[in-house]
Parts: structure tokens; sequence; C-alpha cells
């Protein structure tokens, strides 16, 4: 089943959800509006279809955010996601589905159905995720405290704090260091493998599994307010991150790179092949940098992620 589904964003950067009505599957649970693909009809003409008809809103123009493949007990569906910032008319409910506009940031993701959970991180994650040098030493503490605190009042909102040489209690109390400011610039902290540490910080603070620890997971170890990032490097462990319920994905190594010359590298048919399968956002790692967010975009990724060219 082919489902379209419309993130209307207006300027105040609010999206719109609608309420899934008594008797439907998931009743009560919210999602972004949209509707089933009838047969023979274009995508874009069902979601433009299914808006006029659900909310009276004549939709102007979209830009696709992400495509979901999702299963349930009924059956299996892809989710189309477009994002659309112009249209015609005041959105209302013509079908007597609640409706609410709120800041991407406010929505609780417990809220949305299961499906639409990704799409909301599609929406609050950045284009560009930057790591921390691994031969980062333990002695620049106070260096990195202030590199990662000029990066994040720059604009960055997503770092891997990975730091392999450093103590685990040293690498906790830097991001503690760090937490405030970070919420205050709605910036996540992403501790590398340690589950622990971040149920200990908290919200702002997530953690980025290794494909080794992936492997091993049997549920999600962060509670949904809390992000959970995965290391992928096929598109087996994209479908093992996306069954763990996981917040996002960086799949590697996407091209050639000079930490790891022996690394095959995936070109962009693969990646944007893998990304299509996949059931969460995914930044492309290795071989990146800030400059290629539009290729990576065009071929169905979330953003870069990458270390040296990212500080």
């Amino acid at each position: 089943m082919h489902v379209m589904a419309g993130i209307l964003r207006d300027a105040a950067g609010r999206v719109l959800l609608a309420q899934r009505p008594p008797g439907k599957h998931l009743a009560g649970m919210w999602e972004f509006p949209g509707g089933k693909v009838e047969s023979g009809e274009q995508p874009w003409h069902a979601l433009v279809r299914e808006l006029r008809e659900e909310l009276g809103a004549d939709v102007e123009h979209g830009e696709p955010l992400i495509r979901i493949p999702w299963r349930y007990e009924r059956g299996e569906l892809s989710l189309d996601a477009w994002l659309i910032e112009r249209w015609e008319g005041e959105p209302s409910s013509l079908e007597g589905q609640a409706l609410q506009w709120m800041l991407p940031e406010a929505i609780d993701p417990a809220m949305l159905a299961p499906a639409d959970r990704p799409i909301l991180q599609a929406l609050r994650l950045p284009p560009v995720y930057a790591i921390t040098p691994a031969d980062a030493r333990p002695a620049d503490h106070e260096i990195w405290r202030e590199g990662i605190g000029a990066a994040i009042a720059q604009g960055n909102r997503l770092i891997q704090l990975r730091l392999p040489l450093w103590p685990r209690e040293a690498v906790r109390q830097l991001a503690a260091d760090l937490l405030p400011a970070a919420r205050a610039g709605g910036v996540w902290l992403i501790l590398n493998e340690d589950i622990e540490g971040a149920r200990q910080l908290g919200v702002g603070v997530g953690v980025q599994l290794k494909s080794a620890q992936l492997a091993t997971c049997i549920e999600r170890p962060l509670p949904l307010q809390q992000l959970v990032g995965a290391s992928c490097h096929d598109v087996d462990e994209l479908a093992l991150a996306g069954s763990l319920l996981a917040d996002f994905a960086t799949l590697s190594p996407v091209l050639p790179t000079a930490t790891h010359p022996d690394a095959s590298p995936l070109g962009s048919e693969l990646f944007e092949a893998w990304v299509e399968a996949a059931s969460l956002p995914v930044f492309a790692l290795g071989g990146m940098s800030p400059r290629d967010v539009d290729w990576v975009r065009r071929h169905g990724g979330q953003g870069v992620a990458g270390i040296r060219g990212f500080w």
C-alpha cells in the first residue's frame, strides 16, 4: 500500500498533525495528514487530492522529505512524506479528525503512529553530523570543551563525542560540561557506544551504537525522548537498526576515504538503493564533507556525517 503524507509547515516552523479517529487502526494516535494512492494515480496528485479533501488546502509546491517502508500486523506500506510550505486556504478538519499545529521539537514521539516517527526525526535532524576525531587525547579536554562549545554556538546541532582514547568517565564529564549550552541551543550530544552514560545524562544526550552492539541489542536501548543512532555498513544492518526503532543511522563508506583506504566504497547507486529500503533517516559517512549535503539529499539521505572536514 502506497500512502502519501503531507508535512504542512507554517511560517513559525509549526507542522500540522491529525488524530486518527475512533474505529480506525491506531485510533487516538497522531499522524501527518495524507492518504492512499489510488490505482493509476500519480503519487503527487494523490497527495494534492488527499489534502484538499481532508483539509481544504490547495497545495502549490512540495519537496520529498523521506520515504519509509513499514510493516504493520495488518500488512505493509510505503509511507512517502513530502514537506509543504506553500498552500492556499486555511487547513481545517473536513473529515471530523482533530488537528493541531506543533513545533517538531515539542512533539512527543510516543503520541505519533509508529510509521510517522521517522518522519518527525527527519524533520528534527540537521543535514550535518559532526564526529570528533578518534585520536583526540585525554589531555586535550579543555581544548575540546571550548571547540565543541564554539561549534554549538555556530549552529551545529548534532555532535558525536567519539573519543576512544579517553576514559569513559572523562567523556561523560565533557558531555555534562557541554550539556547546558547544548540544551539551550537545541543541540544533541551523542555518546559513542555508551548507553549507560546517555541514560545518566538524560534528555539532550543520545547514543551511537556500533555495528557489533547493534547485532546484540534486542530492543531500543533508550527512551523515545533520547536519540539512538546506529553505525551501519550494509542493508541488513540498516534493517536491524529500523527494527530496533533507532532514530537514525550512518551508512559507510559511501566514497573512498583516506582513513579506511582498503574499504570498498558503496558509491551513489548502492547508497541510494539501501537508503530507499531503510525505515529511518540515514547519514552518508566516508569521504563526505559539508559541501556534499545536496548530493546526499538527491540520493535520499538525511545529510552527511564526518570527522576531519567537519571541524
